[in-house]
């Protein structure tokens, strides 16, 4: 029997064994099974002459147990849809003659890779260079790629050690540690060094350092990197980019600027004038005016991101935005230099803007959808949409009457007679007269005079959206017999700087409240077992889940995933340190009282709900230590609970295909095995 085979009996005897699965015996329902096949749309590049269409399409590896990525291309109307590479990211050069992209190379890892357009297709490996190149663009010419890599800058501690004897072994040297921030998700012990502008021939060579110093380029939220956003100027003399060039960058928390350096001789100049969270950088085709997002500085926990412009040869930004209190992204300027498209996320869904020099911003399109905006050519523009029970395609927009036309179909040799459920919005009240957004995700077979369970499931962040794309998740459980209820509670993005800073210094509170009263409205509709209450939620969704059950009975079991219990220890053992620090007006050691009222972990004393803890091994958002402190407590009490420690996953549990498979079997199963709710009811305490 193969490795695939066997993975898919696997799979299909844990079906089997499940008994919150029985219902997946129907052909038409959604199993976990079918995620195998699932493919994803990803990154769309528009050709300059707008012909052709190229993107990133994902899918599962069923041997490797991990994502594979593949460049695709078709013709604008979606004809001649054809595989094209292996890689990811492609960008076009200026004159379409051929594309940039990302794919496994020599010496190893990522390497940067151009090929020709032709019928002949010729493809070169561009750079070999020990780092990863990022953040990669093209000079209008065509001649050079600009990128961002680590410079290594290692520190060194001399001691006078004696000499090792010949053929002894000795331990290896101790890891030095002296910055702030010195791990990150997904990477482990980050490399030591800066972060820096190169720029490379496009016909290969080697790169050349464009900027250098104890300083980074790409903005830094909370210390760690996630890449950069650089533009050229239509000269090709300049590159401008958001970093921050300030001593020690490591300690400023939510500080970037906007910085244009020449690319000849290395001159740099600071374009912002105020300090504030500053990125994300879109050069006019004139020339004359850089687009860019952000905020003056604030000690807020969220503000929307803006909407700014300024001229590039120096004065002072402004916004441009409007009266837009919705974050802004993904910028692109039409031909003439006028106008800025952008996508910006409202009430669950996104959409593109467009906005003019003089302030004015309106809509474009219009939808109950998720839509993404990758590239703009002239009144054409490309991006990817996905719907409540559609996942993501590459989709055509005609940026002159919003029209949007389906190029791609990834899903229907999967979906095509699956039975989904249906998806109803809600809108309720909730403490303070807030108004909240949710929705409801019924089964396939759903019947209002019977009686379901319900899953609450919480978003991460805090500051995020939950959002009307589709969701595998939800429509897996809703194919079990589950009604699943998801909101955006007070803290989350896509209702205004208000709404999203309503947890300022008070992370969980009246987000909680806002979720109980979801659960309240569903209940009120008469079709939800009151005994059959579940929550669960990751990240942020784990702290308020973990929060949830230790202010109230009403739920019948808890699958609390990767959370924060104990802020205290959680500032210090997570990767975003600066983040963690700021949770709580003042410092613990000054001001403990804060830090631990808000802590689900003084609160688990009165858990009596049944807890499964799910946290990836090597996680270090929420490091595994804070699902160890609320487990241990649990067990200390004598209340019900599991731990399930994740291989091979850093924050959350599903970035491995088997292990989203296993978080939703085990959430159901657990589930299962609690048919009622262990005590008496607080709604909102």
């Amino acid at each position: 029997m193969s490795r695939g085979s066997l993975l898919f009996t696997l799979v299909l005897l844990a079906l089997l064994a499940c008994p919150a699965a029985a219902q997946e015996a129907e052909d038409d329902r959604l199993t976990v099974a079918h995620f195998l096949d699932m493919e994803q749309a990803s990154d769309p590049q528009l050709s300059p002459d707008g012909r052709h269409v190229v993107y990133t399409r994902s899918r599962v590896d069923k041997m490797k147990d991990q994502w594979a990525s593949e460049l695709w291309i078709m013709n604008a109307d979606g004809s001649r849809h054809r595989f094209l590479a292996a890689g990811a990211g492609p960008k076009w050069s200026p004159d379409g003659t051929r594309i940039a992209y990302l794919a496994e190379g020599e010496p190893g890892g990522s390497q940067l890779f151009v090929r020709w357009m032709d019928a002949e297709g010729a493809t070169s490996q561009v750079t070999h260079v020990m780092e990863t190149p990022t953040s990669y663009v093209w000079s209008p010419d065509g001649e050079r790629l600009a990128f961002v890599m680590l410079v290594p800058a290692k520190e060194q501690w001399d001691i006078d050690l004696p000499g090792a004897p010949e053929g002894a072994s000795w331990t290896e040297a101790p890891r030095m540690v002296s910055k702030t921030h010195y791990r990150q998700d997904r990477r482990g012990f980050m490399k030591e060094g800066f972060t820096h502008l190169f720029v490379i021939r496009a016909d290969g060579g080697t790169p050349r350092q464009i900027t250098e110093g104890e300083w980074n380029v790409g903005a830094r939220f909370s210390g760690l990197f996630f890449g950069a956003a650089i533009d050229c100027t239509p000269d090709g003399r300049h590159l401008v980019f958001d970093g921050l060039t300030s001593e020690k960058p490591d300690d400023h928390y939510r500080e970037s600027n906007l910085y244009a350096v020449n690319v000849e001789t290395g001159e740099r100049r600071t374009i912002t004038t105020e300090k504030g969270w500053w990125t994300g950088p879109a050069v006019s085709p004139d020339g004359r005016t850089v687009a860019f997002t952000g905020y003056p500085y604030t000690t807020q926990t969220y503000h929307t991101a803006e909407l700014y412009a300024a001229p590039l040869a120096g004065g002072a930004p402004r916004k441009i935005s409007g009266a837009l209190d919705r974050d802004a992204g993904s910028l692109f300027w039409d031909g003439d230099s006028q106008r800025i498209f952008f996508t910006a996320g409202d009430r669950g869904s996104r959409n593109i803007h467009v906005a003019t020099l003089d302030g004015q911003a309106r809509p474009v399109t219009e939808g109950v959808h998720m839509l993404d905006l990758s590239a703009v050519e002239g009144e054409a523009a490309v991006g990817t949409r996905t719907a409540f029970h559609e996942p993501g395609d590459v989709v055509r927009i005609d940026l002159a009457n919003g029209a949007l036309t389906r190029l791609t179909d990834l899903h229907s040799d999967v979906l095509d007679g699956i039975t989904l459920g249906d998806v109803e919005e809600v809108w309720y009240t909730s403490t303070d007269d807030a108004r909240v957004q949710g929705w409801i995700v019924k089964p396939p077979d759903f019947d209002a005079s019977k009686d379901y369970p319900l899953i609450l499931n919480i978003h991460g962040g805090p500051h995020a959206m939950y959002n009307v794309g589709f969701s595998y998740a939800y429509q897996n459980y809703a194919a079990n017999g589950y009604v699943v209820l998801y909101t955006n509670p007070r803290g989350s993005t896509g209702y205004g700087t208000a709404f999203g800073n309503a947890i300022d210094n008070a992370y969980p509170s009246v987000d909680h409240e806002d979720l109980m009263a979801g659960v309240d409205e569903v209940i009120e509709r008469g079709y939800i077992d009151t005994d059959r209450l579940y929550i669960t939620g990751c990240s942020g969704g784990g702290v308020l889940s973990s929060w949830a059950i230790g202010h109230t009975d009403r739920f019948a079991a808890a699958a609390v995933r990767c959370p924060v219990t104990n802020w205290i220890s959680f500032a210090g053992t997570a990767d975003i340190i600066q983040w963690g620090y700021h949770r709580f007006d003042g410092f613990f050691w000054d001001n403990p009282e804060k830090w631990l009222a808000h802590s689900p972990l003084m609160h688990v004393g009165k858990v009596k709900t049944p807890v499964l803890l799910m946290t990836g091994e090597l996680d270090l958002r929420t490091p595994m230590a804070q699902t160890e402190e609320y487990y241990a407590a649990l067990k200390m009490l004598g209340v019900p609970a599991v731990m399930l420690r994740f291989n091979k996953e850093y924050h959350g549990t599903s970035t491995v295909p088997s292990n989203f498979m296993r978080t939703q079997l085990y959430i159901m199963d657990w589930f299962s095995r609690y048919p009622e709710a262990s005590g008496e009811v607080s709604m909102r305490d």
